[in-house]
């Protein structure tokens, strides 16, 4: 018989993370813990505040719920808690880890140390100069793909892709953009172009979550890739995830584990968005190092050869150790 228990924890950025949402200081998240016998597995339910499905009045209630019938399959435990798609993340990493124990989720060559994943730099939003010199140190890291986010000061923001641009063309350092929902229909279109002659990779969700039409025929359109993100938070059922593949048909699709329901949720959106020749990768956030472990043993699995959006786990100052290892533009897991 398994026995199960939560506790919240609060991640302390060391410094302010600038979004187009906002300013984040500290990162709320749960861990849920499983017992049987004299194992333990833990996994973290990454609640993203404001963002997250899941981010209601009984979040608590559905983790005490989850807890007190642990004993079902995961499959029952999925079904009643698909409202809750964090907690199933969190559920699933925890039995994982109670199979494979130590800091184990998926093992394989990357848990042995034998391989690495390329990931993206990510550049948080400030003022000009702060974003210089987190590009700067990214390119002297020999990083060969960057993201940054965008939308606060566009002016700002696409006099630092030119003069990256100057610096590097494509085929040296590949620009990607994040918007986070940030412009309108009307703006977007004309910096979907302004992007296209910078030669930018893609623009996740250039525009607000929920406008189905206005972003299908934007990506029908675009110059720019299209990466959807935020659009794919609250899609919960099959049904709905073909839906919204077909309506909108992007360029791509972002897939956030902690977000759309686990590694279950992101495979059904990975195995749809490959029959519909939709391309993907994984990114990570905000979650600790635990949760970041269990996503980065999770990519590798994929072998998706594009660079991987995962953190690396050092904006928190009380996150915890943890195998994860950056040497370059690769994540390595050293025990």
């Amino acid at each position: 018989m398994k026995t199960a228990k939560f506790h919240q924890y609060i991640l302390n950025f060391k410094r302010p993370g600038g979004t187009s949402r906002g300013v984040l200081n500290t990162k709320e998240t749960y861990f849920i813990e499983i017992f049987e016998d004299d194992k333990k597995g833990i996994g973290e339910c990454s609640l993203f505040r404001g963002l997250s499905f899941d981010d209601d009045d009984d979040y608590e209630d559905a983790l005490d719920w989850a807890c007190r019938n642990i004993n079902l399959t995961l499959g029952e435990l999925q079904e009643e808690l698909v409202n809750h798609p964090s907690i199933i993340f969190g559920i699933e990493q925890a039995l994982l880890n109670l199979e494979h124990q130590g800091d184990l989720y998926f093992p394989s060559d990357f848990t042995e140390g034998k391989n690495s994943i390329k990931i993206n730099g990510l550049i948080w939003m400030g003022d000009a100069d702060y974003m210089q010199s987190q590009i700067e140190e990214k390119l002297n890291n020999n990083f060969t793909c960057i993201k940054l986010k965008i939308g606060t000061d566009w002016d700002s923001e696409k006099e630092i892709l030119k003069s990256i641009r100057k610096k590097f063309p494509k085929d040296k350092i590949e620009l990607r953009v994040d918007a986070n929902g940030a412009f309108s229909p009307e703006k977007a279109k004309i910096v979907l172009q302004e992007l296209a002659d910078l030669e930018i990779h893609s623009i996740e969700q250039p525009i607000q979550a929920g406008n189905w039409k206005t972003m299908a025929e934007l990506c029908e359109n675009t110059p720019t890739p299209i990466a959807l993100d935020e659009e794919l938070i609250g899609v919960l059922n099959i049904e709905s995830k073909k839906e919204l593949l077909k309506e909108i048909n992007p360029q791509y699709i972002i897939l956030k584990p902690s977000l759309i329901g686990g590694f279950s949720g992101s495979d059904e959106w990975i195995a749809l968005a490959e029959k519909n020749n939709i391309g993907w990768w994984i990114t990570s956030a905000l979650e600790s190092n635990i949760g970041l472990s269990a996503i980065a043993q999770y990519t590798y699995l994929k072998q998706n050869p594009m660079p991987q959006g995962l953190g690396t786990g050092g904006l928190f100052t009380n996150n915890f150790e943890t195998p994860l290892v950056l040497k370059g533009e690769n994540l390595w897991f050293e025990n």
